[in-house]
């Protein structure tokens, strides 16, 4: 009786367990089909390295002036930073890549992808799930070795076709966005709870990389929350800010934080839930990602009409902080925003932006 008090005891904590890990089990990205583009096209639909036909790049069906690529120096003095694989497509004038994957409707997704510019000019990549629509710029260099971006989107159906789209005019017609790797992830969507009011408060729903990346992953400039590849979050500047993995940095909480890579111009933002006239308890951490960012960092928090300036003195050492203010709400929408200060770099490669660390947000009433 005994033994099989104590099984079934034990089979109901394992199933218990089992159901708390679903609930905050994070589904793992995934590549799409030749996602990395190492499954080369046959060479008779290629001309030096323009594919010729519609299905001549495998997995995918292509549009216009596409080149197959391999990364390295390249004749006429380019260089192609191809990070992830040895493969990647260029995308010329006017030229696109597509590819119908399946999706569950209503789920939040966010696609990831190794993309950067090729020629000394603007260049932009054009990101389509219908009915959703984006445009990434690639004219800031964030990473002297190619970025990894990632681009959100929410499924209204149970197929999806994710086509990547150069639509620049260039003066030569050859330049455009140079892509070498696509994958996603699927976002379960966040939900404030009783004891914070801040939806994904510890960026543990984010576009962690499965690539051999360890630069972080840029969340464009300018996503509205709809179809924020940040679930829960909006980047509310020019600048991307950076998503930050704890297998690659020192990230104060969990797995996921973000870094603010571009002082003024990196900003994050939410819109909470709240009662006017009542007063709120922010609290956050701030820190360095240990990635050789040095110097004086200073992060401004924002929430309604109040203010918060945290100085934080950073010798790359993966220190933090947590701090906290009150606030009082004036309506029943209160929008909370975090950017910083300054501009950094890091202290030894000056090519490479970088910046203070935010984690562990949490709001909640002051009894």
């Amino acid at each position: 009786m005994a033994a099989t008090f104590i099984f079934t005891l034990s089979l109901a904590m394992l199933c218990a367990a089992s159901a708390f890990a679903a609930v905050h089990r994070r589904v793992p990205e995934t590549y799409l089909r030749n996602g990395n583009f190492e499954e080369r096209p046959d060479p008779r639909n290629l001309k030096k390295s323009t594919l010729i036909g519609k299905h001549a790049l495998p997995k995918w069906e292509i549009n216009g002036h596409v080149e197959y690529v391999s990364g390295g120096p390249q004749p006429g003095g380019m260089f192609f930073p191809v990070s992830h694989g040895e493969h990647a497509v260029r995308l010329g004038n006017e030229a696109s890549i597509s590819q119908t994957i399946r999706v569950k409707p209503g789920m939040w997704y966010s696609l990831i992808l190794g993309a950067s510019r090729t020629c000394a000019q603007d260049e932009v990549l054009r990101i389509s799930v219908p009915p959703q629509s984006g445009d990434v710029p690639l004219q800031t260099l964030y990473s002297l070795n190619g970025d990894v971006i990632a681009w959100g989107f929410r499924a209204t159906s149970n197929v999806a076709k994710v086509t990547l789209h150069n639509p620049g005019i260039q003066e030569d017609p050859a330049c455009g966005p140079l892509v070498d790797a696509v994958a996603i992830a699927q976002f379960y969507p966040p939900r404030p709870t009783r004891a914070n009011l801040v939806k994904n408060p510890g960026f543990e729903e984010g576009p962690f990389p499965i690539f051999n990346s360890t630069h972080g992953v840029l969340l464009p400039p300018k996503q509205e929350d709809r179809m924020s590849p940040l679930p829960g979050w909006m980047i509310e500047s020019l600048k991307a800010v950076k998503f930050i993995d704890s297998e690659h940095f020192t990230v104060p909480f969990g797995q996921g934080a973000i870094e603010l890579i571009a002082g003024r111009e990196s900003v994050i933002a939410q819109i909470l839930r709240t009662v006017p006239n009542k007063v709120y308890n922010m609290k956050f951490t701030i820190g360095d990602a240990r990635n050789g960012c040095h110097g004086s960092m200073m992060v401004e928090a924002f929430a309604a009409k109040d203010t918060l300036k945290v100085p934080f003195k950073s010798v790359g050492k993966g220190h933090f902080k947590t701090v906290s203010f009150k606030f009082k709400a004036i309506e029943n929408r209160t929008r909370i925003t975090f950017y910083s200060s300054f501009y950094h770099t890091k202290i030894h490669d000056y090519g490479s932006l970088c910046g203070p660390v935010v984690d562990q947000v949490i709001v909640h009433p002051v009894a």
